[in-house]
């Protein structure tokens, strides 16, 4: 907003009454903000946009309130958190996923396995605490005004036996039934679809309350890596409608989802 301003830290600093180590703070996510002090820099920025202006006041104001993935602070890498938070004040949840299926979706038992896979080796508290925490960001899609969820799933992600086929077919069984929720569709690209775009990424693509507010986070072996400017963003809209072309359709993906529990 100040970029977009032609404002220097400097001057805003002067604007603002503060020094320059307090406005890099504040754009760095160092320093909190009051709904009161986030009106107050877009009025000095003199920005139009009045629902972006909102959606950050009301953002600001929340944080306020103590949330679920606060107990984790200090526990877990910082990114954990980013994501809980990203999905809780996500309208939309788009996922595209290849190797892994969705965490939103997954069985206590299925995490656990991919947690015991990380390098390095994780303490047996960490996998507790990371397999805790995936379990509580499942709200946004199982609670009360549950966020409306798109995910693709290539076929090989359905196949990886994590944990054992005893576990693979119950969180198949999990998957497909979470699929039949009117809120959720999973679409998932068969291995006869052949090659196709986004192959081999794992993407998150939560849309804010307002389009300014979308940020995309991709899924490393070493941690997850955000993404909030505009041409990205607009990319990786384009590259899940492409992935969506080439999956099943819903019925479809369920009956395959089953069909693959059922060999197991």
């Amino acid at each position: 907003m100040r970029e977009q301003a032609g404002i220097s830290i400097l001057e805003a600093a002067s604007m603002l009454g503060a020094d320059r180590s307090m406005i890099s703070n504040i754009e760095a996510a160092r320093t909190g903000l009051s709904e009161e002090r986030v009106r107050q820099i877009a009025c000095h920025y003199r920005c139009p946009d009045s629902a972006l202006v909102d959606a950050l006041a009301s953002m600001a104001g929340g944080r306020r309130t103590r949330h679920w993935w606060d107990e984790y602070r200090g526990k877990l890498p910082d990114s954990h958190l980013d994501v809980s938070e990203i999905e809780h004040f996500a309208t939309r949840i788009r996922t595209a996923q290849t190797v892994h299926l969705p965490g939103l979706f997954q069985i206590e038992e299925h995490a656990r396995a991919i947690f015991d896979f990380a390098v390095p080796r994780l303490p047996r508290l960490e996998v507790e605490l990371r397999v805790a925490h995936r379990m509580g960001r499942q709200a946004v899609v199982t609670g009360e005004n549950p966020t409306p969820y798109l995910g693709i799933i290539h076929e090989a992600a359905l196949r990886l036996e994590f944990g054992g086929r005893d576990v693979s077919r119950r969180q198949l069984d999990h998957l497909a039934d979470a699929s039949e929720l009117d809120h959720v569709t999973l679409l998932v690209i068969p291995f006869s679809a052949g090659p196709f775009h986004g192959a081999g990424q794992s993407v998150l693509y939560a849309e804010g309350p307002v389009p300014q507010l979308d940020t995309v986070q991709l899924d490393t072996s070493f941690g997850g890596q955000f993404i909030d400017a505009p041409t990205p963003l607009g990319n990786y809209r384009s590259l899940l409608d492409l992935m969506e072309g080439s999956a099943l359709p819903p019925g479809e993906s369920r009956s395959l989802i089953r069909s693959i529990a059922r060999e197991l």
